[in-house]
């Protein structure tokens, strides 16, 4: 290739790159996914430029014609890319050449690279933070609707994963409305953080050219132009918040995955899960794997690789661009579109799973889950200190252990064995529905305290 066919290096070189240069160099194998942005950008800014008198009307009007027809053959799937062209921002310019030829090139008046993609990316990222918002939401809603149906269900409650005490079922779906409510909050703090213009940056330093800066910020949605232009060609902590986000969401992802694998086998037996998100065995026609759920459960690997990739790939670089940064979208669009798939596969699985009601309460019951209610009783109308109550409570579990059965089940002749101030009344607290029912403070797992969360996170997802 020679020095002719890559205008874009002008008369410094006396020759192009060879192939395993242009092999490196290039990224127009993913970052043509900022299409959309670029032009979006570059209109705007030729825009300006002509309202600044910087460039005629009528360039002005051919460079923006020019760029719709770019924009449809790319959605078209018609746009030849050049991998020679590096990136989508010369892919577009050569293109925009093709059809309106001279205009084209004052298109890059008064801007560079940096700030162009600078200002793609932060477009891009700003869009999935929207798209994150939307799935997040989607899925909060399943859960709001299986949280309201059994409000009253009891299961147990785990620390450890030994059953600890009776919740409810709607409190447990809850618990991930909650968790994914503050993932809502991440993404839209990262996004109005990030909404700042980089373009008008240029290269570093900013521009010579009279640019309305303000004027191409209001033009793409954003609130302001970045105040320093070293920071806003060279920064990428919008990109790293993101990741971030991201990453802590998968996490909540990956536990209740985690939760649904290990409900859904024959020896939970707590849900079913639809056919639609399980999968059977090549040999085993009995089974019915939830892989679903163990693929989103994997997704965090992806997504918390991609923040560590970007962290590295910053933490040693002087102001301002280098070509380091080129490596910092690949990764964040498969986190990206990692995580709106564990979202969108998540969510199906909570609209179609069904909970067994009397597994759950079967189990709620087992494993002395009540020993607190127990020990709360003592406290309550004994007087007993809550350590001596802890005692007393842990004797009686002994006895029933050795006896192979459950604390309801002892003899009240039994218990006073134990403390000879126990009454009938003990009895009143040792079933599961009365344990969940007396835990009414706030935030707590009673029926009643329940429905009133849904019905506030129903007013609050509209």
């Amino acid at each position: 290739m020679t020095n002719s066919q890559n205008a874009m290096w002008g008369g410094r070189f006396a020759e192009g790159p060879d192939a395993i240069m242009e092999a490196i160099n290039a990224s127009i194998g993913f970052d043509r996914r900022l299409a959309a942005q670029d032009i979006r950008g570059s209109r705007a800014h030729a825009a300006m430029l002509a309202a600044q008198g910087i460039i005629t009307d009528s360039d002005a009007a051919a460079i923006r014609e020019g760029l719709l027809t770019v924009l449809s053959e790319i959605e078209a799937g018609t746009f030849r890319f050049s991998t020679a062209l590096e990136d989508i921002h010369m892919n577009v310019e050569a293109r925009l050449k093709d059809l309106i030829g001279e205009p084209a090139g004052r298109l890059h008046t008064a801007r560079s690279r940096n700030d162009q993609v600078a200002t793609d990316f932060r477009l891009w990222v700003r869009d999935q933070c929207d798209a994150a918002v939307e799935g997040l939401q989607a899925l909060q809603r399943a859960l709001v609707t299986q949280a309201e149906a059994g409000a009253d269900w009891v299961m147990p409650g785990f620390t450890h994963l030994q059953t600890a005490q009776p919740v409810t079922w709607g409190h447990h779906m809850l618990a991930y409305v909650e968790m994914l409510g503050r993932d809502v909050g991440r993404f839209a703090d990262a996004r109005a953080r990030m909404n700042e213009c980089p373009l008008g940056a240029a290269a570093l330093a900013g521009t010579s050219f009279p640019i309305d800066r303000g004027a191409t910020a209001a033009a793409l949605g954003f609130d302001r132009p970045c105040a320093n232009s070293l920071d806003a060609v060279s920064d990428r902590d919008f990109a790293l918040e993101f990741l971030s986000a991201a990453s802590i969401c998968a996490v909540h992802l990956s536990r209740f995955a985690e939760e649904l694998v290990i409900w859904s086998s024959a020896q939970f037996r707590f849900v079913v899960l639809s056919d639609r998100f399980s999968t059977g065995s090549s040999i085993m026609p009995q089974k019915k794997n939830p892989d679903a759920a163990e693929l989103i459960r994997a997704k965090i690997g992806r997504v918390l690789g991609a923040q560590v990739a970007l962290f590295t790939v910053m933490k040693g670089l002087p102001l301002t661009y280098s070509k380091d940064m080129q490596e910092d979208k690949e990764q964040l669009f498969d986190a990206a579109d990692t995580l709106m798939l564990s979202l969108a596969a998540m969510e199906g699985m909570v609209c179609d799973m069904s909970a067994n009601r009397e597994a759950l309460e079967s189990a709620a019951a087992s494993g002395f889950s009540t020993a607190t209610d127990l020990a709360d009783w003592l406290v309550r109308e004994l007087g007993l200190p809550f350590r001596e109550a802890h005692h007393v409570t842990g004797s009686l579990v002994a006895l029933a252990e050795g006896k192979g059965c459950d604390l309801p089940d002892l003899t009240l002749d039994e218990m006073r064995g134990v403390h000879a101030g126990i009454r009938e009344a003990v009895f009143e607290v040792l079933g599961v529905r009365n344990s969940v029912a007396s835990r009414a403070s706030y935030g707590g797992t009673a029926p009643e305290q329940v429905r009133a969360q849904a019905a506030r996170w129903k007013e609050v997802l509209g």
